[in-house]
């Protein structure tokens, strides 16, 4: 079963209930181009020939920097980061999982859906950031 709805931003993310899930980009059926969040045209070739996908959950680590201020609401530092995914996207969210020391370019990141507040009628939302691989091992 799908919860999509209960994603912080609709439409980005499936949620199992099981807590797994991925996030949910389109592929061109003409060029076969990836693109994060969906879109209704390739802006490669034009196509409007779009099919919407589940992306991969694990890619590795292109770049990252350490957020030291930030809004009242989130508590710095944190780490912010863009992951290659086998698709050829390149996604951008939250680094977690592990001491902001030991986060390396290069590393092979995974997928963690995570409880990220409340809509307007306090039911949880679920936002996701990515882990290292090898602290999904521990």
């Amino acid at each position: 079963m799908t919860l999509a709805d209960t994603s912080f931003r609709p439409g980005e993310l499936e949620v199992r209930e099981d807590g797994t899930g991925n996030l949910i980009g389109s592929r061109c059926n003409s060029c076969g181009a990836h693109f994060f969040p969906v879109r209704r045209a390739c802006s490669g070739c034009l196509s409007a020939d779009l099919e919407t996908v589940a992306l991969s959950t694990e890619g590795t680590l292109y770049t990252f920097s350490i957020v030291r201020q930030s809004l009242p609401n989130f508590e710095v530092p944190y780490a912010l980061g863009y992951v290659d995914l086998p698709e050829g996207l390149r996604i951008m969210g939250q680094i977690g999982g592990c001491e902001l020391d030991e986060i390396r370019i290069g590393m092979a990141m995974v997928l963690s859906l995570e409880p990220f507040g409340q809509d307007q009628h306090h039911n949880p939302l679920t936002g996701y950031r990515f882990t290292p691989v090898e602290a999904q091992d521990d």
